[in-house]
């Protein structure tokens, strides 16, 4: 992994070399910069996917590496913490990833006609909401994706809070339609509700099916896993998944 910064100061990682013509490219979000380099789960479906000419780059989730300040709490009671004092959770970590984008399209890394993303658990949260303001995200995967804050324990005393309510995939289902998209979960995850995500993906076939012309694939992978986990077959259809779907819609 090598660690660069945009213009604006934006740490991210990429693996992979400056192709000799711009390459699609996945985002890559799960924890931060260096847990990401020290456990290769993380990174699975990007390597996968290098096979194919992909370029994978990550950055840092909100509350997670450099983007933890000091005296917070780190990563979901960072969320937390942020939320109840009013703060805008993703927005600072939506312009992250879009000036990355950007950077990497002018300095012709990627192609601009050729960009997905990827998270598991709370990276594939953020990678579901960065899509959703994105429109250069083609195609998306979560694996055992957050869908709903409220259904983390994290979240306990915030279950009323509108802003929290708010930012529940669910309703953003409508910006992300057009585009495909693969979940998968187990089948009794506790830790993220299993019953979320599959609501998740009806309210995104919902918001496809009524494109009629513009639909795109929605699908939901339910494995007989139980407890929040992800798999290496998971990555690897994941990867099949954003190999196939991710060109120009």
């Amino acid at each position: 992994m090598q660690v660069l910064r945009t213009p604006e100061g934006t740490r991210f990682g990429l693996w992979g070399e400056r192709p000799p013509k711009p390459a699609p490219t996945l985002f890559v979000i799960a924890s931060a910069l260096e847990k990401m380099e020290s456990e290769p789960m993380f990174t699975e479906v990007g390597r996968q996917l290098a096979c194919d000419g992909f370029l994978y780059v990550a950055v840092d989730p909100p509350c997670h590496g450099e983007d933890r300040r000091e005296g917070e709490p780190a990563e979901l009671d960072g969320w937390v913490h942020r939320i109840a004092n009013g703060e805008d959770l993703l927005g600072p970590f939506m312009e992250s990833c879009r000036s990355v984008i950007d950077f990497l399209i002018a300095e012709e890394y990627s192609c601009p006609e050729r960009v997905a993303a990827v998270g598991t658990s709370r990276g594939g949260f953020c990678a579901l909401h960065l899509a959703a303001v994105e429109p250069r995200i083609r195609a998306m995967a979560a694996l055992s994706p957050v869908t709903e804050l409220t259904a983390l324990r994290e979240f306990s005393g915030l279950n009323g809070d509108e802003v929290t309510n708010a930012l529940a995939l669910k309703n953003h289902a409508a910006a992300l339609a057009g585009r495909p998209v693969w979940l998968t979960i187990g089948h009794d995850d506790t830790r993220v509700s299993t019953d979320a995500c599959v609501e998740l993906a009806r309210e995104l076939a919902a918001a496809n099916g009524s494109m009629k012309g513009n639909a795109q694939p929605v699908q939901l992978v339910i494995q007989p896993d139980q407890g929040h986990t992800s798999t290496v077959e998971q990555h690897r259809q994941a990867a099949e998944w954003l190999r196939k779907n991710c060109h120009t819609t």
